[in-house]
């Protein structure tokens, strides 16, 4: 079954450009990431699927339901992390958890308490009180309390201490592993090459790539860095360099027997070869419009 499917999915703000023609799949079951940087339309389309905004275009369903007919059952059974949680001033995080559980009509209250001991929240605070912190914990337990079939998460470790994010993501793992389908929107590339098996890139509204998160790591390009001097001016396939202290760091896409005869023919005090991140594969789809190395 496919937890999200949109077909030509289109919000704009005015003439202003929200998302356009997204087409996106996403399989009950996965753990998939959205990345892209602020602008780019990912909260735009995970609002949009949750019906909190109409679309302009296009259409799309959640969990087998329409987001425009039926988006009172999906928020029913969708858990929901925004970026920046707001919460009613002068309650205490344990009445905000009630509230959370009852508009769903239901008893979170065992796997509440299990979670703000795993997230270390103390459930008497008031929320106004909290650190920003406490509050995306906060937000983090309304939105897993009830046991969803889908997680979109947006933003979601933004304030959660290393620690905290480490155990947040152990959370993740564990429900994944059950069958619940998480919807990572970040636009920390190190975490979603971490933890997600799938992922999309967004590119102004547009979806410019969707793969495996190897698939999409995986190019012909290398991060080649030299110590010393070398003249690299004869090669073709050399971008995203940097030079600093004798040292020159760089993509390179061309022939490797070029590349092997130039560095023979400088002086080379060290040298490493590696794969590029996907932070790396990320900025060359932004700088070269979606065409892939």
């Amino acid at each position: 079954m496919e937890a999200i499917r949109t077909e030509r999915l289109t919000k704009y703000y005015g003439k202003a450009r929200g998302i356009d023609g997204l087409d996106l799949t996403v399989e009950a079951g996965e753990f998939f990431g959205f990345i892209g940087p602020n602008g780019a339309g990912k909260s735009t389309t995970i609002r949009t699927l949750l019906g909190l905004i109409s679309p302009t275009g296009g259409g799309a369903k959640v969990l087998g339901m329409d987001i425009v007919r039926q988006k009172t059952e999906i928020l029913r059974r969708v858990g929901y992390l925004p970026s920046e949680a707001a919460f009613y001033p002068k309650m205490r995080v344990r009445d905000v958890l009630k509230l959370s559980a009852g508009l769903r009509q239901r008893d979170c209250s065992a796997e509440a308490r299990r979670l703000c001991e795993r997230l270390a929240l103390d459930p008497s605070r008031r929320v106004d009180e909290l650190s920003f912190g406490n509050r995306k914990k906060a937000a983090i337990v309304c939105a897993l309390q009830h046991e969803p079939e889908l997680l979109i998460l947006d933003e979601p470790t933004g304030g959660l201490d290393p620690l905290m994010q480490r155990e947040f993501f152990d959370i993740l793992r564990e429900r994944n592993e059950v069958g619940t389908t998480v919807f990572l929107s970040s636009h920390i590339l190190s975490e979603v090459q971490r933890h997600c098996t799938r992922a999309a890139i967004i590119r102004e509204g547009r979806i410019i790539a969707c793969d495996s998160v190897e698939a999409l790591s995986r190019t012909s390009a290398r991060r080649v860095t030299v110590h010393g001097s070398v003249d690299l001016s004869s090669l073709d396939g050399i971008r995203d360099r940097t030079e600093a202290d004798r040292t020159v760091s760089f993509l390179y896409s061309g022939e490797m027997g070029a590349l092997l005869q130039v560095l023979a023919d400088g002086q080379v005090s060290d040298l490493s070869v590696s794969e590029p991140d996907l932070e790396e594969i990320f900025l060359h789809y932004y700088g070269k419009g979606g065409e892939q190395a």
